[in-house]
């Protein structure tokens, strides 16, 4: 995203990055270059770290409206799917670099998985910390209910 954050990132900025997650594991799996998923990485990494993912910033530029008008993504939540990406796709390099071919399958093919199913409609990035935060206030409920 660029400098000028807000709560929610244009949904067509989101499925660019989903395409160019999935176009970069496809043909890195084709190719047998596994250095490719470098550059997916590096975007989420940027988008992380300094809030800048160079490919919603090229992205944006093919869109026309402004970007107010496309239907809104959650910041937090794509930072929360940015991390888990970025954890599967340095994973996957490093598998590849040390000869854990299983690895780089494994974890190339989650990621690949996650994105290609967020492209249809539905994420797992949403649905995993959905759990996890249905989960946080449970525990604190009953911790809270607990008798001393």
């Amino acid at each position: 995203m660029d400098s000028h954050i807000s709560n929610s990132i244009p949904k067509p900025l989101v499925s660019i990055n989903q395409w160019f997650i999935v176009i970069s594991v496809v043909v890195s799996w084709l190719t047998n270059m596994e250095w490719l998923l470098i550059l997916p990485f590096i975007a989420g990494l940027s988008g992380l770290l300094f809030r800048f993912n160079p490919v919603m910033h090229v992205g944006k530029r093919f869109l026309k409206k402004e970007m107010s008008s496309y239907p809104p993504e959650d910041f937090d939540q794509q930072q929360f799917n940015g991390a888990i990406a970025v954890v599967c796709l340095g994973s996957a390099f490093i598998s590849s670099l040390i000869g854990w071919s299983i690895g780089y399958y494994l974890f190339s093919g989650m990621v690949f998985l996650a994105a290609s199913i967020a492209l249809l409609g539905f994420c797992v990035g949403c649905f995993i910390r959905f759990q996890f935060k249905k989960f946080q206030h449970n525990r604190s409920k009953r911790l809270m209910n607990r008798p001393n």
